[in-house]
């Protein structure tokens, strides 16, 4: 706890200011929460209404190419406050869109803004925060992100209660805030495009290492197990015979142990070697979820968020950190959202694909998911490095 204290000591005083700027934004995220209940109220059937969250999605895999590109061409801060700006607008006229047709393409405009900042956050916390402290400083990034989580949803839902619009434009006035934030208080970080850099090859070179080739295929499989959470695990438990308030209280058991344990795990096992961390988070991730096949009891679902969210605070923060030492410098921020995108695609494969095993034979979508943290565990720890990584 001691080395924990000092760590805490040493985060630079611009890391905290991102941090908070983070639990404001991620505290204000009132919309997508809502958004199915949104529609469903406004007489649109529940297939609109996911195919409408779906269109989200897909702008978040637009954000994550795009946001590391910004990152790195006009700087960290800038495409923070790019994010949170556009992101308001995006959320005031979709707050306002009466067609179908404006809902869809909105959706997918609000996903391409409102993460647009995640790449920039991750690439700012490695050139601001000292090598050494880098696993603690994602966890706090991650601490800040749940702990808005964990009130934002309820404090929607009390303003959905009184308006709509409400939802809306509280979202939009916590994304100014922090956009304000960011423009008076965090630094710009590295901006390390040049105008001889060929187009496309900051990806090339990614690409062309079979360690970073290997940690992204990991990664997607990881988060295509890990997005069963809120699809399939959902369904589990109210098959079981259990209320949607306790899937609720079970995601919240999940939150819950983050905040409390995830700084604690990290400041133990952020001075070993990453690969080994991440491999037994993904092989535990895998496990937990293929528990969930025999688990049909409260206490026992509650061991299985045990397991997987165990699993989570291993891989999260690490993962990143140790992306960021396989990145070469001039490519921080895109290497940063490559990363991102390999999760965005597991959020697209994993609910489509598990709600599909899921109604077909729900044991093979468990036995599957223990099988993908067997593969990804094993792609981690695949590719010997044979070259330093970078501070």
């Amino acid at each position: 706890m001691t080395r924990l204290r000092d760590q805490l000591r040493r985060q630079p005083a611009a890391a905290w200011i991102l941090y908070g700027g983070t639990f404001v934004n991620r505290f204000g995220s009132f919309v997508m929460p809502m958004l199915a209940i949104f529609l469903t109220r406004r007489g649109y059937s529940a297939p609109q209404a996911g195919f409408a969250i779906g269109c989200y999605g897909f702008g978040l895999l637009i954000a994550s190419a795009v946001g590391g590109h910004l990152a790195d061409r006009i700087g960290r801060r800038n495409t923070i406050v790019l994010s949170m700006f556009t992101s308001a607008a995006a959320m005031l006229a979709l707050s306002q869109a009466r067609s179908y047709s404006s809902i869809v393409i909105l959706a997918v405009f609000a996903g391409a803004t409102t993460e647009l900042y995640r790449p920039a956050s991750h690439a700012l916390l490695g050139d601001i925060v000292p090598f050494e402290d880098r696993a603690i400083g994602f966890a706090l990034y991650r601490f800040a992100i749940n702990l808005g989580f964990a009130f934002g949803p309820a404090t929607a839902g009390f303003l959905a209660n009184r308006s709509f619009f409400l939802i809306f434009a509280a979202d939009a006035a916590t994304s100014v805030a922090y956009g304000i934030i960011a423009i008076f208080a965090l630094p710009q970080g590295l901006r390390t495009y040049s105008k001889e850099e060929r187009a496309g090859e900051a990806v090339r070179t990614a690409f062309a290492d079979s360690r970073v080739v290997a940690f992204l295929a990991a990664a997607m499989l990881a988060a295509t197990v890990d997005y069963q959470m809120g699809s399939t695990v959902a369904l589990h438990v109210t098959r079981a015979g259990f209320s949607a308030a306790t899937y609720g209280a079970l995601i919240s058991l999940n939150g819950v142990l983050i905040i409390l344990f995830e700084l604690i795990i990290i400041a133990r096992v952020q001075r070993m070697d990453p690969r080994p961390v991440i491999a037994i988070g993904y092989l535990l991730n895998g496990i937990g979820f293929g528990l969930t096949g025999l688990a049909h009891t409260v206490p026992a679902l509650a061991a299985t968020v045990v397991v997987w969210t165990t699993a989570e605070m291993l891989y999260s923060p690490m993962a990143a950190t140790h992306m960021m030492q396989l990145a070469p410098e001039r490519y921080r921020g895109r290497y940063m959202g490559l990363l991102v995108t390999a999760w965005s695609l597991g959020m697209v494969i994993g609910p489509t694909t598990g709600m599909m095993l899921f109604e077909r034979h729900e044991a093979i979508l468990w036995s599957a998911c223990a099988v993908l943290g067997v593969v990804s565990a094993t792609l981690v720890m695949s590719r010997k490095d044979t070259t330093p990584l970078r501070g």
